[in-house]
This record gives structure tokens, C-alpha cells and sequence, in this order.
């Protein structure tokens, strides 16, 4: 089959058109051309559309001014890559400092979870003082609160000697409880009370195993209710050595001061009644 040339139609001006107006020489006006649709032949030697009968080729049709695609420059590619790692990095922020606050509110609320435990352990051992004959139910140096509390074990293996205090540990101040094994005889509760009062001062390896510290810690005070009134336990008036602690005071006062950067800051005073007085548990 010999291919034929393209087949392009263009518009001539109709017969006896009028010279243009104004036109020098009466030129004829010329029309604007209009787009001519041209059917593009295939090259030499190629083969018929498969499955056409009469073997007819596919001859594609392009028209003039047909655009061709399009794709992406390098700079709008720059440009997307830079906002993309943009949205990325404010995204991470975002995701960073919702950790850290997290974290903060956790270790918050473990440190109001410690002040709370101690304070709850500090009225336990006060409501659990038991008054053993030959022995000091509570006293008070200026830096170690010792007392003869009942063991909560079941069965009740003995009474217990507990201590507080405030000491440097690792470099700061905090506050302390230690408590001795289970006591049954004077001798026991003896060696015991004197272990306490060395712990408070200058323990040795044994009895820091026996100890627990609870927070940080700037200051302390203890306060007996004895007569009406609040005062120093070591200013007890009309009582003689050995006797100063023998018997409970009504009631016993709690002042901490707690360090800065804490959950709870500042000064904490907790009171504490004498059940037999009818106030109940602290």
C-alpha cells in the first residue's frame, strides 16, 4: 500500500470578497486561518493494527497546539522537600516537649506520693506507741524522735523501737525512720534505744541497712501539748531526768520545712492526739 501525503483544507476568501476598507491597492482582507486537523501518516514498513480487518493501520491524530505533559521542576521539588522538613521538625518539638511534660507530671506525683507516705508512716508509729513497764514510750533529744511502738505483724512478734531524724545523705539533708528488729525482753528494748540514738548520730554499716529515707528535708521540729499549751519537750518543767518522756503527752506536733523544687514546698505541720484523750487517730 503507498502512503499518501497528509490532507490539510484551508480557508480561501468566498468569491467577490470586497477590497479591505482603507486598504491601499484594494487588497482583499485575509481571514484568520483556522486550525487544520492533518491525519499523520505511520512510518515506512509498519505493520497493520492487530485483529483490523483489511489490515487498515491506526493512524494517530494530532491536533496543532496540543500540550504535552508536564512534570515537576527542581526548585518546586526543593520547595516541598523544605516544607516538608519544616511540618517534620515542629512536629518532633511538639512530640518532645509533650514528653517532658509527661515525665514532670510523673515525678510530681511520686514526690507528693513519698510526703504523703511518710506522713501517713509518722501517725501509724504515734497511734501504734505502747507504754511498757521500765521502758520510755516517746522522747524527744532535739534530733532524734524515739519511741516503743507494737509490731502490726500477726501473730505480734514483740515490740519495736523506731527512731526519726534528719541527716546528710549523699550530700543533702533528709529525712529519716529506722526501726529495730522485734524486742521482748528489757535487755532487747535497751540495746535497742541505744542503737537508736547512735543511728541518729553516727550509724555504722548494720544499722543503715535498718533505715529508710524518705525526702528531702531543710528543717524539722517536734512540739509536746502538755498542760494546755504547746512547748519544747526538752523545757518540760517539774519532772526529773529519766521521767522527762515517761508518761504520753496529750498530743504531739509535726513541723517540716521542705526544700524548694518539690511537689510540695514549704512548711508542713501535722498534729497528732492522744487516742486515750478521745480524739481518735491523727
Amino acid at each position: 500500500m503507498t502512503p499518501t501525503l497528509p490532507h490539510c483544507v484551508s480557508t480561501l476568501p468566498p468569491e467577490g470578497a470586497q477590497p479591505a476598507f482603507g486598504r491601499p491597492g484594494g487588497g482583499l482582507t485575509r481571514p484568520p486561518r483556522s486550525r487544520t486537523a492533518c491525519r499523520s501518516l505511520p512510518p515506512e514498513g509498519a505493520q497493520p493494527a492487530f485483529g483490523r480487518p483489511g489490515g487498515g493501520l491506526i493512524v494517530p491524530t494530532l491536533l496543532h497546539g496540543a500540550s504535552s505533559p508536564r512534570g515537576f521542576t527542581l526548585i518546586e521539588l526543593l520547595v516541598a522537600i523544605a516544607i516538608m522538613a519544616l511540618m517534620a521538625i515542629l512536629g518532633w518539638r511538639g512530640l518532645d516537649g509533650m514528653a517532658r511534660a509527661q515525665e514532670t507530671t510523673r515525678q510530681r506525683a511520686d514526690e507528693l506520693l513519698v510526703v504523703q507516705a511518710a506522713l501517713a508512716q509518722w501517725g501509724a508509729d504515734l497511734d501504734a506507741i505502747v507504754s511498757v513497764p521500765y521502758t520510755t514510750p516517746l522522747n524527744w533529744d532535739g534530733q532524734v524522735l524515739r519511741m516503743t511502738r507494737r509490731s502490726s505483724a500477726v501473730p505480734d512478734e514483740g515490740a519495736l523501737v523506731v527512731a526519726w531524724t534528719r541527716r546528710d545523705v549523699r550530700g543533702a539533708s533528709h529525712w529519716l525512720r529506722w526501726q529495730s528488729p522485734p524486742v521482748r525482753t528489757h535487755a532487747d528494748w535497751q540495746q535497742a534505744w541505744q542503737q537508736a540514738a547512735q543511728w541518729a548520730g553516727n550509724p555504722n554499716e548494720a544499722e543503715r541497712r535498718r533505715e529508710v529515707v524518705l525526702l528531702p528535708l531543710d528543717n524539722w521540729q517536734i512540739y509536746f501539748y502538755r498542760g494546755g499549751a504547746w512547748s519544747n519537750p526538752q523545757s518540760s518543767s517539774n519532772t526529773t531526768p529519766g521521767e522527762a518522756n515517761a508518761a504520753l503527752p496529750d498530743g504531739v506536733r509535726l513541723q517540716i520545712t521542705i526544700r524548694p523544687g518539690q511537689a510540695l514546698a514549704g512548711q508542713i505541720t501535722r498534729d497528732w492526739v492522744n487516742p486515750v484523750l478521745g480524739g481518735g487517730k491523727s
